[in-house]
């Protein structure tokens, strides 16, 4: 069992021996302009200007972060996550402890329950941060549950190394990626099935499972499970004090510490205005990659991006309620997210319907309750009342509102829910788009992660983040975003992977066939 010293993260002495990222010897530091600034970006731009390069980070909105911003929407006094609200992920980042966000003002707090999933005429499934603990609540499936997740709870640094980065390259945990791998091929739906008998401990699986965006009975959504549940109950899903805009706070003070610049409200229209760069790192889609570079990517490059696919998509409402969710389940209060669904089933069903572009009679649904961990979401006006984050899975760029099916879904487990609403804010697919283009049709993922999309993002290669590689008076090109390796979450890998294969590209300094 983890030792913990307080409500920021690991214990102390975890902490210390946490792996970082390192970044390879290169050539003298030169110039690197970065596109847009999601966490993935600014964490390159940030690893870049620690190194000693001179960067500018050109962003089209008029506020830094892309998808992980905060903001009062709900009225004075509230804050209110306006993307990326839980992050499991940045807990156990390599890139982000590397970068000591900790020492430029990030705080992470944990709720007392890490996640719950209240399941009709029974008892909510919890998930705490303690393997122990959590299992004794799943009654049969107690010793099932521990020895299904023991390889990630045990080494979550670790698990992280091996899973945060591009699959084709030698693991620097091989032993765990093989514990991992052994439960990772299989869909969620057989894992769940072959491995608990509880419909709690199922439902516990495949709500994290879910969190892939796709049915459960899809091949690879086991892994999810594991990885989702296996960090919960280690490291756990902690929120950022004040707000996921704190995660960008934090990376803005580090790159201007070490004199980078950011260029707010400046759309990039064309790589040629960024030619006296050595680097150009693209936190953006693919097809916003393929429309900057143009004909300086190479055919095996960019025909692979061209084709890319995304997948299903959210919609978010934003609740102000007079007070805590009246779950039927009261310790439900406590838990910093709960998967509002019903049984493994039938999220299966809703899942599949919309994959299928069927919007659900009963979708999926995400609830954060931020204010489990940090009470500093709802003060001064807003004091006595709760911001609730919510979304459902729907269509890929769903028109329709969403705000009635959320609530008749909580309210399936939280009697006079209605009753509580005193303010809510829906944003549709298309608005999300419209406020972080990167969120195409309300594709929070980057793309889909079905089949080779989540084993080789954005192709199959084994720099997959290189587009064009450096030469003399062209600068090297990458993409740094969610719709590459390792895909989606606020942990900025995929920014810092574009960093070391940029670097490694300098310091090789050798021509080989393009795109490989």
């Amino acid at each position: 069992m983890m030792t913990r010293s307080d409500q920021s993260g690991g214990s102390r002495a975890d902490d210390l021996n946490r792996p970082g990222f390192t970044l390879p010897e290169a050539a003298e530091p030169g110039r690197a302009a970065v596109v847009g600034s999601g966490p993935n970006g600014l964490t390159a731009a940030a690893l870049l200007a620690r190194a000693g390069w001179e960067v500018d980070v050109y962003e089209a909105h008029a506020l830094p972060g892309g998808a992980s911003a905060s903001g009062d929407t709900l009225g004075a006094g509230t804050t209110v996550d306006l993307g990326a609200a839980g992050h499991p992920f940045g807990a156990v980042s390599p890139a982000f402890h590397e970068l000591r966000l900790s020492e430029h003002g990030l705080r992470w707090r944990h709720p007392p329950v890490v996640l719950g999933h209240p399941l009709e005429g029974g008892e909510a499934a919890l998930l705490y941060r303690d393997l122990e603990r959590t299992a004794e609540g799943l009654g049969e499936d107690q010793t099932a549950w521990r020895a299904w997740h023991a390889p990630v709870v045990q080494d979550p640094y670790g698990t992280a190394l091996n899973v945060l980065g591009p699959l084709a390259r030698a693991w620097p945990r091989p032993l765990g990626m093989v514990r991992f791998g052994l439960r990772a091929p299989w869909s969620a739906t057989v894992a769940a099935r072959a491995a608990f008998r509880t419909d709690q401990a199922r439902a516990l699986f495949t709500g994290s499972a879910v969190h892939a965006i796709l049915p459960p009975g899809r091949p690879l959504t086991a892994a999810f499970g594991t990885l989702f549940g296996g960090l919960g109950m280690s490291t756990g899903w902690p929120v950022a004090e004040g707000g996921s805009g704190a995660i960008v706070a934090a990376l803005l003070s580090v790159l201007t510490a070490h004199g980078g610049r950011v260029h707010l409200g400046h759309r990039v229209t064309d790589l040629r205005e960024l030619s006296s760069a050595d680097l150009v790192l693209l936190d953006t889609t693919p097809a916003q990659a393929v429309a900057l570079a143009g004909d300086l990517m190479p055919t095996p490059v960019r025909a692979p991006l061209s084709r890319w696919r995304h997948g299903s998509g959210v919609s978010k409402v934003d609740f102000l309620l007079s007070e805590p969710v009246p779950w039927r389940d009261e310790r439900l209060r406590g838990a910093g997210t709960v998967h509002v669904g019903g049984t493994a089933e039938h999220l299966s069903r809703a899942e599949a319907d919309a994959l299928a572009g069927r919007m659900p009679e009963r979708p999926f649904v995400m609830v954060c309750q931020q204010q489990a961990a940090d009470p500093s979401r709802a003060v001064a006006e807003a004091a006595g009342h709760t911001v609730l984050w919510t979304y459902a899975h729907v269509p890929l760029g769903y028109a329709g509102a969403v705000r009635a099916r959320i609530e008749e879904q909580i309210e399936r487990f939280a009697p006079g829910f209605r009753d509580t609403v005193v303010r809510a804010v829906e944003t549709r697919p298309a608005q999300l788009e419209q406020w972080n283009p990167n969120l195409v049709g309300g594709d929070i993922a980057g793309g889909s992660m079905a089949g080779l999309q989540l084993a080789a993002r954005p192709r199959p290669a084994l720099r997959p983040h290189r587009l064009v590689r450096p030469q003399a008076g062209r600068p090297g090109v990458y993409l740094a975003s969610a719709s590459t390796a390792p895909g989606a979450g606020v942990h900025g890998m995929a920014g810092a992977w574009a960093v070391r294969t940029a670097l490694a590209d300098l310091h090789a300094g050798r021509a080989t066939t393009p795109g490989r």
